[in-house]
């Protein structure tokens, strides 16, 4: 939703056609935006959206497989009412699947041209199954302009579609949030994300034993490897280091930010990496594995650290010198903030997506 206001600041009209949610509103505005959301499935098996897990369960839930059925049939039918009433100049999906696919069958009936933004977890999905594949390739032809959020997946995305040329241009992070507080750091490091296999964490709790200075970490975020994760934690003698969370909510997630001396993102072949760029606008030192769109976020020994993936040793010893040299880790962190607030404010992405828009349609009338 960043984008869309910020959008509307750049008098871009938007309106927003999204999933349901138990507990979520079927209608919305924000700051003068319409967010409209479509039913797809009885109550109980309308929990395919947010989870960032839709691939998976499609894969091993029959009930969700029905579930996207629905999911498709309801958002086509609901976006050509949109279009109808709202007419508009465009059509903006994000992610290629489910709504770029979607998007595909509405435009030749709305004669508008299409703008598909990818973001990562579905170019993971078009480059695991052959069917996946070939629906990709169907969306990204038929789309007047395509989008990645970082330069890594520009480059993944020629590689499967060599005649598209994608636009970098990353989603816009919330700038008024996240920013430097007044509490002096607490000499601890941070990890925030999914408890999962490509967010990394195993190879952080690794790193531990490894440093000699001997700082407490913080996990923030919960996911089917948490079991694992503990397990490790206690096997390598690192568990009185480590303290869980949970899943927290945004104002206490950027408490741990303001407070941490460092945070890891030891990811892999992440679309961006959103917990490096919050980080960094809290002016916190972010170390980070040299994969993915984490390299256009951090700029080695400029604006954080990248170490090899999987490398626990030169993890381990990034963190020591961070650690050991506050000065030097207080300069990382100011030189991260200044670039984030250059490249990820929803000013800076709004004048953006308003080029490409206009690009498209007089692409179009000519």
């Amino acid at each position: 939703m960043r984008l869309a206001t910020a959008l509307r600041a750049v008098d871009v009209r938007v309106h927003v056609i999204a999933p349901g949610a138990p507990g979520v509103p079927a209608t919305d505005d924000f700051d003068g935006v319409t967010v409209d959301r479509f039913r797809y499935a009885p109550r109980r098996y309308e929990n395919l959206a947010y989870t960032g897990t839709m691939a998976q369960d499609v894969a091993t839930s029959w009930s969700a497989r029905l579930a996207l059925v629905g999911f498709f049939g309801a958002e086509f039918v609901r976006s050509l009412s949109a279009a109808r009433s709202f007419e508009p100049d465009l059509i903006h999906a994000h992610w290629w699947f489910p709504s770029g696919v979607v998007a595909t069958q509405l435009t030749p009936l709305s004669q508008k041209p299409l703008v598909t933004t990818l973001h990562g977890t579905d170019v993971r999905l078009a480059k695991s199954i052959g069917m996946s594949r070939l629906l990709f390739r169907h969306v990204m032809r038929r789309s007047s302009r395509v989008t990645t959020v970082s330069s890594w997946l520009a480059s993944e995305v020629t590689k499967l579609v060599p005649v598209t040329s994608p636009t970098v241009a990353p989603m816009p992070v919330a700038t008024e949030v996240f920013h430097p507080g007044s509490l002096s750091r607490s000499g601890r490091i941070l990890f925030a994300g999914r408890l999962n296999r490509q967010k990394g964490l195993d190879h952080l709790i690794r790193a531990l034993p490894l440093m000699r200075t001997p700082a407490a970490l913080d996990v923030v975020g919960e996911g089917p490897s948490g079991t694992e994760l503990r397990a490790l934690a206690a096997e390598l003698g690192a568990n009185e280091r480590i303290e869980w969370h949970g899943q927290l909510d945004r104002d206490a997630l950027v408490g741990f930010y303001r407070t941490a001396s460092v945070v890891v993102v030891p990811s892999t072949d992440e679309g961006l990496g959103l917990v490096a760029a919050e980080a960094q606008l809290c002016e916190t030192p972010v170390i980070a594995f040299r994969s993915g769109g984490l390299t256009d976020v951090v700029q080695n020994h400029k604006t954080g650290v990248l170490v090899e993936p999987g490398d626990t040793a030169a993890l381990a010893s990034a963190l020591d010198r961070v650690l050991a040299f506050p000065d030097e880790a207080a300069a990382l962190g100011r030189a991260g903030r200044t670039f984030a607030l250059s490249t990820f404010s929803p000013e800076s992405a709004a004048r953006q997506y308003k080029n490409i828009y206009e690009e498209a349609l007089g692409e179009r009338a000519t």
